[in-house]
Formats: C-alpha cells, structure tokens, sequence
C-alpha cells in the first residue's frame, strides 16, 4: 500500500464509518506503491456498503468518491465489489489489493 493511503488510514475509517462501508479495499499502483506516482497516479478502491445504511445508494457511493478525493488530493475510481464482472479484469484486480478498512 502506498504510503499516501496508509498515512490517511485513520481519516479514510471516519469516512468509511459516515457512508456505511463494510469493506474498502485499495487495489492497482496505490495498492503495489512501486508503480504509484505521486504527481499524477488516482488511487482505486474496491468498496462494499452495508445494506440499509442512513444514506441513499448513491448518496453513499458518490459522496465517498468525493470525500476520498478531497481527502487524498487527487482522483479516485470507486468500484463497487459485485460490479467486475469479467474474469480477466477480476484476475489482475485480485492480483494488488489491500484492505484498507473492514467494520
């Protein structure tokens, strides 16, 4: 894990606790931090919200997206677990994640 991600852990767990997250996990360059670069690198996260949450679906996934970027200062792709569907894209994101945070 990049050191940008772990060195916000404790803040990305507040907002993971505010969205109803069950699991975030960090995947791709943020995960494997060798090919991570600073400058211009997004971080991606795979996330999994707990059913029947305060905030509306999209309320959650859209203000999580956000609240990631503010928070990292830079884009954030947000992927919900059950979306990837297609075993190759599956197979290299299995390959570099992390949990960054599980409820």
């Amino acid at each position: 894990m990049h050191q940008l991600i772990e060195q916000h852990r404790a803040d990305i767990a507040l907002l993971c606790r505010r969205y109803g997250v069950r699991q975030l996990e960090v995947f791709g360059s943020a995960a494997r931090a060798a090919d991570f670069d600073p400058a211009s690198s997004d971080a991606d996260f795979l996330v999994d919200f707990q059913p029947g949450g305060d905030l509306a679906p999209l309320e959650q996934f859209f203000g999580l997206a956000d609240a990631l970027s503010r928070l990292l200062g830079r884009p954030v792709d947000l992927v919900e677990r059950g979306a990837v569907r297609n075993p190759f894209i599956l197979a290299s994101l299995n390959r570099a994640r992390e949990v960054v945070y599980a409820a």
